[in-house]
């Protein structure tokens, strides 16, 4: 029994140990295989085309083939020359005609065969423009020397200047006539004779167009109640380049408020600029049926009839030699000077050199004044010997009007002044 039982516990040991011993041999050859496996893999790896990190993505594709070159055409194939000196013009010849392509400015011209012109005029061709020299700043035009008339008068006598298109102005006149400003006593202590009444008078006038105008104008009871209608053109004028202004003006007045004693004029208005300092004036008029100055008895009542066919003028202090009608000649001659910007000096006279003495007048109208012009609006003030301020009435004097014949001399000077202003 004890053999048997040692019998069976050394067979056990041998099992237990052949069961160890195969399994270490399996261990054995497991490692061997892996690392064959292994070093095989890392050998043929680079000739296989692929790697670890890449084992799995399929193989590159062959290049294709390069096509064969295909050769340029020459410019004269494709109908282009380009210009000798030139790196912005190619002359272009399409369908029998050659056209010069400007690549700067992109301009295209035609180019006409005429021989060693069109050659020459191809191979220079003009210049790009500049950029600069397409848009260039408009030059300052040069200031005109043209005078402006501040006024539509001197003080009495008209300027002729243009009115604007659509513009309308008005026009107010004082005459101080009753005191002369530098004869008798005080003269200082009534303002040269400012103090007295004054003959107001107003008008408009109205541009219809750039040249054509036309005028209403009125005078107060004290010299006639006269109204003056007119209607005018403006010829020429400097500011066009003409060489000369020139302009014409026919009107008729009334007196009495356009009643009776009327009388027609024609006038001419003529000036030219003597640099844009200074204007010269020349105004001839023609007076139709005029009528003398004369002082109204009553300022209520209405002014004397004065039928041409009388003999003798009514209502001028019972002189005879004064008619009541004649048609009379003016000439007018004036000028201007600006002694500032704004500034000028005015002076004029009126010389009455046909049927003067018919109208009581032996002296010819002056007056001289400064005048002050800001925009739109002019003010004159001077002195006068002239209480008239219509077209038939200005070349009147005081002596006629007051019936003292020492009246338009120097010493009856009396103040006046004149306003003007521009409304639109």
């Amino acid at each position: 029994m004890r053999v048997r039982a040692a019998e069976r516990r050394i067979q056990g040991c041998v099992a237990r140990s052949e069961t160890r011993g195969g399994a270490v041999r399996a261990k054995g050859l497991i490692g061997f295989l892996g690392a064959s496996m292994l070093a095989w893999a890392f050998l043929m790896g680079p000739r296989l085309g692929f790697s670890k990190e890449a084992g799995d993505a399929p193989p590159a594709e062959p290049p294709a083939a390069t096509p064969a070159a295909v050769p340029t055409p020459s410019p004269e194939a494709l109908g282009v020359k380009f210009v000798d000196g030139s790196t912005s013009t190619v002359v272009i010849e399409r369908a029998g005609k050659k056209y010069l392509v400007n690549v700067a400015s992109h301009e295209i011209t035609e180019v006409v065969e005429s021989g060693a012109s069109t050659m020459a005029a191809v191979s220079n061709p003009p210049a790009p423009p500049n950029k600069q020299a397409a848009s260039p700043q408009k030059p300052e035009k040069p200031k005109p020397k043209v005078y402006e008339a501040g006024d539509d008068v001197l003080f009495s006598l008209p300027t002729g200047r243009r009115l604007d298109r659509h513009g309308f102005y008005v026009n107010f006149n004082h005459r101080f006539v009753f005191e002369s400003a530098f004869t008798g006593q005080a003269r200082g202590n009534t303002l040269l004779g400012l103090d007295d009444f004054s003959l107001s008078s107003f008008g408009f006038r109205y541009g219809l167009t750039k040249n054509a105008f036309v005028g209403i104008y009125r005078s107060p009871s004290f010299i006639g109640r006269p109204i003056q209608l007119s209607a005018g053109y403006n010829l020429l004028d400097e500011h066009d380049g003409k060489p000369f202004n020139a302009a014409f003006r026919f009107s008729v007045e009334g007196q009495n408020d356009f009643q009776r004693n009327f009388t027609t004029d024609l006038e001419g208005m003529f000036s030219r600029s003597v640099t844009s300092r200074a204007q010269i004036y020349f105004v001839p008029a023609v007076s139709l049926h005029d009528r003398p100055l004369a002082e109204p008895v009553s300022v209520i009542d209405a002014y004397p009839y004065q039928p041409c066919s009388a003999v003798v003028a009514a209502d001028v202090g019972g002189r005879t030699d004064i008619r009541p009608c004649a048609n009379t000649v003016s000439l007018g001659v004036g000028g201007a000077l600006d002694i500032r910007p704004s500034v000028a000096l005015v002076a004029e006279v009126i010389p009455t050199v046909v049927n003067g003495r018919e109208m009581g007048i032996h002296r010819p109208a002056y007056s001289f004044g400064i005048q002050k012009k800001i925009w739109r609006h002019a003010f004159t003030f001077g002195f006068s010997t002239s209480p008239g301020t219509t077209v038939s009435q200005r070349a009147g004097t005081r002596a006629t009007y007051l019936g003292d014949p020492s009246a338009d001399t120097p010493s009856g000077l009396f103040v006046g002044f004149d306003l003007t202003r521009q409304i639109f």
